[in-house]
C-alpha cells in the first residue's frame, strides 16, 4: 500500500508545464508585498501577502482581471461595513445579530446564487471588520482601521499588476500550450503508451476544453490577437478534442485499432502540429497521406482513420454554428426558495461561525480568531466537499505551521537584513504556490501551507520570534475545523450521492438522443461533453470517500457507480464508432443505456 501512496503523491507534486513559471511568479509577488507591507508598516503583514494567493491566476489576462474586480469589491465592501459600523458598532448585542444576519443572507447567496465562489468571502470580510472595529475605540482609528483594510488587498493587488504585466503568460500562449500537450499525448498513445501516459491522456479528456476556451475568450477581452485567430484556436481546441476521443474509442475496441504504419504515420503528424502550437502558431492545410503498400484496413479501423484525417485536415478552421448562443441565467438559481437545502446550508454555516465568534470573545482569546475566519473559509455545500476541505486545510496547516515554526527557531534569530527576510517569504511561498498549482486534490493544502507559515513568519513590522501567536492561529485553525466537521455531518448532512446520480440520469438521456443523431461533428461534441461530465461524476465518487459512514453510500452503491461510469465510456466510444445506418448496433447501444438507467434508479431507490 504504501509504494501506491507514495507513487500516488509523486504524480501530485511533479513537474508539470508552466507549473514552476507560475509558483516563481506568486512568490515574488508575495516577496514583493511583503517588502511594501514592512516599509510602510501596515498591521496584519501576514494576511495581506497571503491575500497574494487568491489575486493570481496561471495567466495575465485573468489576474489582472481579478485584482481590477475584487478591488472595487473591496472598496464597495468597506463603504457597507462603514454604513453598518455606525449603527451596530457601539452595542455589543446589534453587532453580533447584524454579523449573524450578514453571515446567513451571504450563506444563502452561495449555495443558491451565482455568488458561489465569492458570497462567504464577503461575509467573512464584512464579519469580521465588523468585530475588529468594536474592539476599537474613536472614530479616527476606526477609519484608519477601514483604510488599512482596504490596503490589505491594495498591496497585494498593486503587487501583482505589476509582476503579472512583465513576467506573466498571455492566456493565448497557455491555450496553445496545453493544445499543444494533448496533441502529444495522443501521439504517445499512437505509438506505445505506458500507464503514465494512459493516466496523463484520461486525465486530460476528463479535464475538457473549457479551461482552454475561457483562456480564449480571455485573449479575444485583452485584445491582443485578431478575432480570426481566436476563432481558429477555438476550433483546434475542439478538434484537438476531437481527435483524442477517436483515439480512446480505437484502443476500446480491439476491431478499430490501427495498424502500426498508420499509427506512427498519424503520430509524427500530431508531433508536428504540436510543435507548430508551442511556437506560437496553429496548423493549417494539414495533410495525412495513408502509407503505401499497407493492406486496407477493416471497417471500424477505416472509420477511426477517416474521422481523424477529417479533423487534422479541418482542424483550425471554424465552422458555421459550432457555438450556439446560451440562453442567459437569473442571478439566483431556479430552486433558490424551492430548495430547502439552501436555507440549510446558511443555518448550519452561519451557527457554526457565530459559535466560534461566541467563543473566542468569552474567552477573551483573540488569539484564536483564526476559528472563526474558519468556518467562511472551509464550508462547502456538500458534505464530502466540506471535510476534504478540512481534510487539507488541516494537513496545510500542520505543514505550514512546522515550516514557519522551524523558521522562526532556526532562521529568523540569525536574520540580519530585510533581504534575508525577503528570501526567508519567498522560500515559503515557493513551496506553498508549487502545490496550489497542481491537481485540484491537493491545491488547497497549498494555500493553507501559505497561511500558517505567514502567521508564523510575519507577525508584525519586524522580525519577531513570539511562539505564542503561531500557536494561538494554528490552535484557532484547528477549533474552526472541528467545529466545521460537527455541524456539517450531523445537522442535515448533504451527501454527493443525490448530485451524481442526477448527472449519470442526465448524461445516459443525451446519450440516448444521440442515437437518433446524424453527422460525425455532433458526435465528436457530445464525446468531449460526455468526457468532461464522467470527469465531474469522477471526482465526486472520489469526494464520497470523505463522507462519515452515517452519511456516505454504501459500498456497493459507489462500486455499482464506478462501474457505470466505466460502461458509459465504453458505450461513448461505441456510439462514436457505430455507422450511421447500423441498426443493430444502434439497438444494442439502447438497451445497454436503458439498462444502466434503470440500475440507476433502482440502486437509487435503496440508498
Amino acid at each position: 500500500m504504501a509504494p501506491h501512496a507514495a507513487e500516488w503523491l509523486a504524480s501530485l507534486l511533479r513537474s508539470r508545464p508552466g507549473r514552476l513559471e507560475y509558483a516563481v511568479r506568486l512568490a515574488s509577488i508575495c516577496a514583493l508585498t511583503a517588502l511594501v507591507a514592512e516599509f510602510y508598516q501596515t498591521p496584519d503583514a501576514a494576511l495581506t501577502v497571503y491575500i497574494a494567493f487568491f489575486l493570481n491566476k496561471a495567466d495575465r489576462g485573468e489576474s489582472l482581471l481579478l485584482n481590477i474586480v475584487l478591488l472595487l469589491l473591496v472598496t464597495l465592501i468597506i463603504a457597507f461595513t462603514t454604513l453598518i459600523a455606525m449603527a451596530v458598532v457601539d452595542a455589543r448585542l446589534w453587532r453580533f445579530i447584524a454579523i449573524a444576519v450578514i453571515s446567513f443572507g451571504f450563506f444563502f447567496l452561495t449555495s443558491a446564487s451565482k455568488l458561489r465562489p465569492l458570497g462567504t468571502i464577503i461575509a467573512l470580510i464584512i464579519a469580521y471588520a465588523l468585530d475588529l472595529l468594536g474592539t476599537l475605540h474613536g472614530g479616527e482609528i476606526a477609519t484608519r482601521e477601514l483604510l488599512y483594510a482596504w490596503l490589505f488587498v491594495g498591496i497585494p493587488a498593486g503587487a501583482s499588476v505589476v509582476i503579472n504585466l512583465l513576467f506573466a503568460p498571455a492566456p493565448r500562449k497557455l491555450a496553445e500550450r496545453a493544445i499543444a500537450e494533448r496533441l502529444h499525448l495522443s501521439a504517445e498513445m499512437l505509438r506505445a503508451a505506458d500507464e503514465r501516459v494512459r493516466r496523463d491522456f484520461g486525465e486530460s479528456r476528463r479535464e475538457g476544453i473549457a479551461e482552454i476556451q475561457n483562456w480564449l475568450k480571455l485573449s479575444g477581452v485583452e485584445k491582443t490577437s485578431p478575432a480570426a485567430e481566436i476563432a481558429a484556436l477555438r476550433q483546434a481546441a475542439r478538434s484537438t478534442a476531437g481527435v483524442m476521443a477517436w483515439v480512446d474509442a480505437a484502443e476500446r475496441s480491439p476491431g478499430a485499432a490501427l495498424p502500426d504504419a498508420f499509427r506512427v504515420r498519424l503520430a509524427q503528424t500530431l508531433e508536428e502540429m504540436a510543435s507548430i502550437l508551442n511556437r506560437g502558431g496553429y496548423p493549417m492545410d494539414v495533410a495525412v497521406e495513408d502509407p503505401i503498400d499497407e493492406p486496407p484496413l477493416s471497417a471500424l479501423a477505416a472509420n477511426v482513420w477517416s474521422n481523424i484525417k477529417s479533423l487534422l485536415e479541418h482542424f483550425a478552421e471554424p465552422r458555421a454554428n459550432e457555438e450556439p448562443a446560451m440562453p442567459r441565467s437569473s442571478f439566483l438559481l431556479p430552486d433558490a426558495f424551492t430548495n430547502p437545502e439552501h436555507v440549510q446550508y446558511a443555518l448550519k454555516g452561519t451557527a457554526a461561525a457565530m459559535f466560534c465568534y461566541v467563543l473566542y470573545s468569552l474567552l477573551d482569546w483573540p488569539g484564536i480568531h483564526t476559528c472563526f475566519i474558519t468556518c467562511f473559509i472551509v464550508a462547502l455545500t456538500t458534505t464530502a466537499e466540506t471535510v476534504e476541505k478540512l481534510s487539507l486545510r488541516i494537513l496545510g496547516c500542520l505543514i505550514g505551521a512546522a515550516a514557519g515554526t522551524a523558521a522562526i527557531v532556526f532562521l529568523l534569530p540569525s536574520l540580519t537584513s530585510a533581504q534575508a527576510l525577503l528570501a526567508t517569504v519567498f522560500a515559503g511561498a515557493l513551496l506553498s504556490a508549487w502545490v496550489v498549482a497542481g491537481p485540484p486534490r491537493i491545491s488547497y493544502a497549498g494555500f493553507q501551507i501559505a497561511f500558517a507559515y505567514f502567521l508564523c513568519v510575519i507577525q508584525g513590522a519586524s522580525p519577531d520570534f513570539d511562539l505564542t501567536i503561531a500557536r494561538d492561529r494554528i490552535i484557532g485553525i484547528l477549533i474552526g475545523n472541528l467545529v466545521m466537521y460537527l455541524v456539517f455531518t450531523r445537522i442535515w448532512p448533504v451527501s454527493v450521492a443525490g448530485r451524481v446520480d442526477a448527472a449519470l440520469t442526465g448524461l445516459l438521456e443525451r446519450l440516448r438522443t444521440a442515437i437518433r443523431t446524424p453527422g460525425s461533428n455532433a458526435r465528436h461534441a457530445l464525446a468531449v461533453e460526455t468526457d468532461a461530465a464522467l470527469g465531474a461524476i469522477e471526482r465526486d465518487l472520489e469526494l464520497a470517500e470523505y463522507e462519515p459512514a452515517a452519511v456516505r453510500p454504501a459500498g456497493a452503491w459507489l462500486q455499482a457507480r464506478r462501474q457505470s461510469v466505466a460502461e458509459i465510456g465504453d458505450l461513448q466510444a461505441s456510439l462514436l464508432l457505430m455507422p450511421a445506418d447500423d441498426a443493430s448496433s444502434s439497438s444494442s447501444v439502447a438497451r445497454a443505456l436503458d439498462r444502466l438507467r434503470g440500475e440507476i434508479r433502482m440502486t437509487a431507490d435503496a440508498t
